[in-house]
């Protein structure tokens, strides 16, 4: 049977961190900058991703040492973070569609935090998944290197030329076909995701033994 990747952020969701950075400050008690500083430009968010803090505790602990704020909770964490993004209805569709047609499952760069969450945080999404969500702090390892990939094949015991991927990044897309998997990049225009390619591209794929 065939196996469909779907990337979270752009391309399940749109994400905007603009909108979550001014209320992690306000829950947490830390400015903006000292937010950004501190965790995302000094690497700490793409340590975590690779899973150097494996529990969404340890994430938010070490997230409250290296920030030297208040330590949230993952509720708190979570409402946060849904403030960034917004759900794209034909992406969801699509996601819909090819859980018809094979077995779909999340591959997405994002620490534990994020995965603990998910139902928090994409409800509709963890319905049509099930358990099948695979996180680059669980495989240890980043898009677009090839090696989430294999790992992720690997997970399911699935062959390249049998699994389909989307997402919103060339370099991810890349990574994903070096591997020999089919990829599809969904694109946005002024805001609006050309959600008609990614279902036009996951047919074709379905299609190609016909």
């Amino acid at each position: 049977m065939d196996l469909y990747f779907f990337d979270l952020d752009k391309t399940l969701y749109a994400y905007d961190f603009r909108y979550r950075l001014p209320e992690l400050a306000r829950l947490s008690g830390a400015s903006q900058y000292a937010l950004a500083s501190r965790w995302w430009a000094a690497g700490y968010e793409a340590r975590a991703e690779a899973g150097e803090w494996p529990t969404a505790d340890e994430y938010l602990d070490e997230f409250s040492r290296v920030t030297e704020s208040r330590r949230l909770s993952l509720e708190e964490w979570a409402s946060a973070r849904r403030l960034a993004m917004t759900r794209i209805p034909g992406s969801i569709d699509a996601l819909r569609r090819a859980a018809e047609l094979g077995t779909v499952s999340l591959l997405s760069n994002n620490p534990a935090a994020t995965a603990t969450a998910l139902p928090l945080l994409a409800p509709d999404v963890v319905e049509i998944l099930g358990p099948n969500r695979l996180f680059s702090y669980q495989l240890r390892a980043r898009k677009p290197g090839e090696e989430i990939y294999r790992r992720a094949l690997e997970h399911y015991g699935a062959a390249a030329e049998d699994c389909f991927f989307a997402d919103d990044s060339a370099a991810n897309i890349a990574g994903a076909r070096a591997v020999g998997i089919t990829s599809h990049q969904l694109t946005s225009h002024d805001g609006v995701f050309d959600t008609d390619a990614l279902l036009a591209a996951i047919e074709t794929f379905a299609g190609r033994r016909a």
